[in-house]
């Protein structure tokens, strides 16, 4: 019990001189360069919290709409029929896996009656897809007709797609080139559907390429040849790699494609922007660290005659050294928590943020218009560009926000700590000779 209460008691002597040298200097000097050093910190979190979660949400809104209409999560082909069973109850069983959808894919040349032609992926899908695929529910958005594909020859697309061929609901478009087996003609008159629904996603590429239409559409014009894929959907996407695993330890022969694999290119450019912002960001900490590093060697020069009469009161070396580290910690933590605090903040309110920004910038131009040229005033308009940010959902991440205040509190307590280390190298009869 006496060994643990001077232990607090050295822990709280050690805090008040450090809080002592933080806030009283000769010169003033420690206090700037404490403020400056916190502000620095709150600084580098606040911005680095807010640019990956803008950066997160806008990743988001690209990368969902892959998954969940594009890719899947897996892709499973090639299951052998006398594994298919066997296969499906596998995948009902399972908690990591939420749905499997199986689907056509092909691609096709599309021309309307009005003659207009586009390029798109033709996707034969169920008619309950969604009732089976909740994730596909959520990230297709039907803003004309509806996804009822219960009538032979239905078709959904995409709103580019629709605007490119200039259909609209109750149209007619044929699928005029199809790729598919060899019992299926290339170039067709026959292949007419009609457009009940037309989707929009966040993602622009697949509102102008892709389509839907049912499965029984898709056997009937791709062809005896082409066989199903079915996709899956996990409870978590980030499990994709033990349920490949698992897959291919159950059933050797099957084929199994992982979104990550299947959008390699795409997320691997995504992943690197991510890193080069988090690099740019961070080299503020750098910045702070050296600044806190010079700083703190000059506050132990500039106070040498208070060491030396620490040390000689009975001071130890190391809670000597521990002041100065105190001081990084407290600076480090102070700037951590209020750099989250607001970074988080700003996060929450970006779409207000940007429309601020818009508004304030629209009454800028307006006031001069109006002085230099007030005839032009009228033809002033909010700036595009910050309602397109504002649409941009920012999606914070605990992992992450943690990891950059762990990082905000290490860099000045490494710097404090190595700049301590001249507190070792001081004589105590040397520097009170000196004074």
């Amino acid at each position: 019990m006496k060994s643990k209460k001077s232990f607090w008691a050295s822990c709280r002597w050690i805090y008040e001189v450090s809080n002592r040298f933080a806030r009283i200097d000769r010169a003033g000097r420690s206090a700037v360069t404490t403020f400056l050093a916190t502000l620095g910190i709150a600084f580098g979190v606040m911005t680095l919290i807010t640019v990956l979660s803008v950066m997160n949400g806008f990743q988001l809104t690209s990368i969902l709409p892959i998954m969940e209409l594009s890719s899947y999560h897996l892709r499973v082909s090639d299951i052998p029929e006398e594994n298919f069973v066997d296969f499906i109850d596998f995948c009902e069983n399972s908690r990591k896996i939420k749905a499997v959808v199986p689907f056509y894919e092909s691609q096709s040349l599309i021309v309307s009656d009005s003659g207009a032609q586009a390029s798109a992926i033709i996707r034969g899908i169920p008619e309950n897809t969604l009732d089976l695929d909740k994730g596909f529910a959520r990230e297709i958005n039907v803003n004309r007709g509806k996804f009822d594909l219960s009538e032979p020859d239905s078709i959904i697309l995409g709103s580019k797609l629709a605007r490119s061929l200039n259909v609209s609901i109750g149209d007619t478009v044929n699928l005029m080139a199809l790729s598919g087996g060899r019992d299926v003609a290339l170039i067709s008159q026959n292949r007419k559907f009609k457009v009940r629904g037309i989707f929009q996603c966040t993602y622009s590429d697949i509102n102008a390429g892709y389509s839907f239409i049912c499965t029984n559409d898709a056997e009937k014009y791709f062809g005896k040849e082409v066989q199903p894929t079915y996709g899956i959907k996990l409870s978590d996407y980030e499990d994709d790699i033990p349920v490949v695993a698992l897959l291919k330890s159950s059933f050797p022969s099957i084929k199994v494609v992982s979104w990550r694999e299947f959008n390699r290119s795409f997320f691997g450019t995504l992943r690197v922007e991510k890193n080069i912002l988090m690099l740019l960001v961070c080299i503020i900490f750098v910045v702070v660290g050296i600044n806190i590093y010079n700083g703190m060697r000059r506050l132990v020069f500039e106070r040498s005659q208070d060491i030396s009469v620490l040390s000689a009161l009975g001071g130890t070396k190391a809670e000597i050294k521990s002041i100065f580290i105190m001081r990084g910690f407290t600076s480090g933590l102070a700037g951590s928590v209020a750099g989250a605090i607001l970074g988080i903040l700003i996060s929450i309110n970006i779409k207000d943020i940007f429309i601020f920004f818009s508004d304030m910038m629209y009454f800028v131009q307006y006031f001069f218009t109006v002085i230099f040229m007030p005839d032009a005033a009228e033809y002033l308009s909010h700036n595009g560009i910050y309602e397109q940010y504002a649409q941009i959902p920012a999606r914070i991440v605990f992992r992450e926000v943690l990891m950059i205040v762990l990082f905000g509190i290490i860099a000045p307590l490494w710097a404090s700590w190595q700049a301590s280390n001249n507190v070792l190298n001081m004589s105590v009869a040397e520097v009170l000779h000196d004074e």
